[in-house]
C-alpha cells in the first residue's frame, strides 16, 4: 500500500504563558495510506487540531518529521503543502468566498494549484460540468450557480466547500469537524454526500469528528486520541467490536 503521508515521532511542545511548557502532540506515529478514510475521535485537548494542522503545515513541529508520498516536507510552509492537501472546516464561512458567486467559486477550485494569469472567467464552458457537481449535492445548489456564496445556507456553504476541495481530487482531504456547525437533519447529509464522494472519487481522507456514530459509521479506521497521542487505532472489523460505551470510557 502506498503510504501518503506519515508522521513520525511527531512532537509540539507550547508555552503555556507561565514559562511552563506544555506537550500537546507527543511523539505521534500515523501512516496514513492510500484510499484510508480514517476518522478521529478524542475529548477536549486530545491533540486532534493540532494533528491536522501539523500535517496541513499551519502548526509547526518541535521535532519529529511530516512526510507526504515520502518527501520529508516538515520545513514546506501551508502554501506548498496545499498541492497535495484540502480542507474542509467547521465553520462554512471559512471554505468559500462569500462575494463571489457559487460558479466562481467552483472557477477557482478547479485551478487550484495551477499558475493562473489574469484572464477572463470563462465560466460558460464549465457550467455543465459544475451543475452535474452540484446537482450531486440534493439541497438545491444546482439552482444557484451565478449566486454569491455568502446568501446560501450554512449547509449549502460547507456541501460547497466540500465540492471545492474534492473537484481536483488532493492527495489527502482533511475534513476538521465539517458537519459540527449544522443542525442534524443537515448534518446527516452532508455526511452522506461526504462519504459517497470519498467512495466515488476514491479520495484518501482524514476526518475529526465529535460525533461517535458518525466515526463507528463511517470510514475504514477510527483514530482515539488523548493527551496529545494515539491510544487507539482500529480497522473496521476492531471498531464492529466495540460499542459506544466502549469508547465513552477514553473521554473519562
Amino acid at each position: 500500500m502506498t503510504a501518503v503521508v506519515e508522521l513520525i515521532d511527531a512532537t509540539k511542545v507550547v508555552n503555556n504563558g507561565f514559562n511552563e511548557e506544555k506537550v500537546i502532540l507527543n511523539h505521534v506515529n500515523l501512516t496514513i495510506y492510500e484510499r484510508d478514510f480514517i476518522t478521529i475521535l478524542g475529548g477536549n485537548g486530545a491533540g486532534k487540531s493540532t494533528l491536522f494542522n501539523t500535517i496541513a503545515g499551519t502548526l509547526p513541529l518541535s521535532s519529529g518529521q511530516v512526510r507526504i508520498l515520502g518527501e520529508n516536507v516538515t520545513h514546506w510552509p501551508a502554501e506548498k503543502r496545499a498541492k497535495y492537501l484540502a480542507r474542509v472546516f467547521q465553520d462554512p464561512k471559512m471554505g468559500t468566498a462569500p462575494r463571489m458567486t457559487v460558479g466562481e467559486n467552483l472557477l477557482i477550485a478547479k485551478y487550484r494549484g495551477e499558475k493562473r494569469g489574469l484572464i477572463s472567467r470563462k465560466l460558460a464552458s464549465h457550467s455543465e460540468l459544475f451543475l452535474d457537481l452540484l446537482a450531486k449535492t440534493g439541497n438545491g445548489l444546482e439552482k444557484h450557480l451565478e449566486t454569491p456564496t455568502g446568501l446560501l445556507s450554512g449547509g449549502q456553504r460547507q456541501a460547497l466547500s466540500l465540492l471545492m476541495t474534492t473537484l481536483k481530487q488532493p492527495e489527502l482531504l482533511l475534513l476538521d469537524e465539517h458537519t459540527a456547525a449544522l443542525d442534524p437533519k443537515t448534518s446527516q447529509s452532508l455526511m452522506a454526500l461526504t462519504d459517497q464522494f470519498v467512495k466515488e472519487e476514491k479520495l484518501t481522507a482524514l476526518m475529526i469528528t465529535h460525533r461517535m456514530e458518525d466515526a463507528l459509521q463511517y470510514g475504514n479506521r477510527l483514530i482515539v486520541m488523548k493527551d496529545g497521542q494515539i491510544v487507539k487505532d482500529l480497522n473496521t472489523a476492531q471498531k464492529a467490536t466495540m460499542s459506544l460505551a466502549d469508547y465513552y470510557q477514553f473521554f473519562e
